[in-house]
């Protein structure tokens, strides 16, 4: 007999954690959250979940609570008798500190990976993680999807001859070589100096884009100051047309202002984190959820989960 699951949302995640259920073919379960006068919550599970599977669904974007609220929600279904605890998290914040680059710094990636183990999970799902070495920080097993099955029908679909996919900095290479490779189109790079962190001091273009259509690629925009400058970089070097894909939209500052002045025709980001301002016309939300809920089947299943990656 199949063991039973269950489907639970942090607050900060209930659109998305909503759709993915629905995609998976069954309501979210009960649960509620009590608050205190000072801002202390307590998370309950509204229903028995006694040996069942349980797939917590939240992304950790800021603020910190959306994290805190994941660990109580984990370390609930743990005390409740849960026979296995999957943390589904689209987006996986603190992700950028997953190394020591710096005197007297933390590894904050680690130290979210530790934290989730100790309150009880016993699987990660995520979706494009910062830098794929963070799978290593777990103890437990780590479902990490590539939104690339997502976007490579997003550029099919756009019809666009002379395609060149572009880096917006030399960390990005890799990935953007990769759709490159896949959709049989040409590479360039922005290289860029950084004297502070979110503001970029200068730029230069590796590569031509003379005559191209030219798709920026990207794991996430906070800012967009780099993505921005890297798309003023591009059109001023010829190119026909510039785009972006980001799997994640942090967008935090002026990224919503930046991106509406920007040279960017239209820019692609998945629904990992809510947006908090919908009247910018150049943003397009793909929604990850059937993704999410097709993986989060094959593991229910216990079935392999290689044939849901694109590239």
């Amino acid at each position: 007999m199949e063991q039973s699951a269950f489907l639970f949302s942090t607050r900060g995640s209930v659109d998305l954690a909503t759709k993915i259920a629905d995609y998976y073919g069954q309501e979210l379960g009960k649960s509620k959250i009590v608050e205190f006068s000072d801002g202390e919550f307590v998370p309950a599970f509204e229903q028995p979940i006694r040996g069942a599977r349980v797939f917590l669904i939240g992304s950790t974007m800021q603020p910190t609570d959306n994290l805190m609220e994941l660990l109580l929600m984990c370390d609930a279904a743990k005390r409740a008798s849960a026979k296995s605890i999957t943390v589904v998290i689209p987006y996986f914040g603190f992700a950028r500190q997953d190394r020591k680059d710096a005197p007297r710094v933390p590894i904050g990636a680690k130290l979210v990976a530790k934290m989730l183990m100790t309150a009880g999970a016993t699987r990660v799902m995520t979706m494009d993680l910062h830098a794929d070495q963070i799978q290593g920080f777990f103890e437990i097993p780590v479902d990490h999807l590539f939104a690339s099955t997502i976007f490579v029908e997003y550029i099919k679909g756009l019809g666009l001859d002379d395609i060149c996919i572009a880096s917006p900095d030399m960390g990005g290479a890799k990935r953007a070589n990769t759709y490159a490779k896949y959709l049989n189109a040409d590479i360039v790079i922005c290289h860029k100096e950084r004297k502070v962190a979110n503001q970029v001091d200068s730029m230069m273009l590796i590569g031509e884009v003379e005559g191209k259509n030219v798709i920026l690629v990207d794991d996430m925009i906070d800012t967009a100051g780099t993505l921005a400058k890297a798309a003023e970089l591009i059109m001023s070097k010829g190119a026909k047309s510039v785009r972006a894909i980001a799997t994640h939209g942090v967008l935090s500052g002026a990224a919503y202002e930046r991106l509406e002045n920007s040279m960017l025709e239209e820019i692609a980001i998945t629904d990992s984190i809510p947006l908090k301002n919908t009247s910018v016309s150049k943003i397009k939300v793909l929604s990850c959820a059937p993704l999410f809920a097709d993986v989060m089947h094959l593991v229910h299943s216990n079935k392999s989960i290689s044939q849901r990656f694109v590239i």
